[in-house]
């Protein structure tokens, strides 16, 4: 999920247009942009945009094909 905003110990992450307020405590200096592993409401983890952005793709593409007949 991307990082779209930050407020002292908890943020802002957004996905396919949905949002959700995360707890950022266990990441270290957070900033808006980071792509996040968000696990029970805590992001857990940082990953690299480049990265993150073709797992989503990936993830996009597994959808779209579990929705053919």
């Amino acid at each position: 999920m991307e990082l779209k905003e930050v407020r002292d110990e908890t943020g802002v992450v957004e996905v396919g247009g949905v949002r959700r307020e995360i707890q950022l405590t266990l990441m270290e200096d957070p900033k808006v942009g980071d792509y996040l592993i968000v696990h029970a409401g805590f992001a857990i983890q940082k990953l690299d945009k480049d990265q993150a952005l073709k797992d989503l793709e990936l993830f996009a593409e597994i959808e779209r094909r579990a929705g053919q007949p």
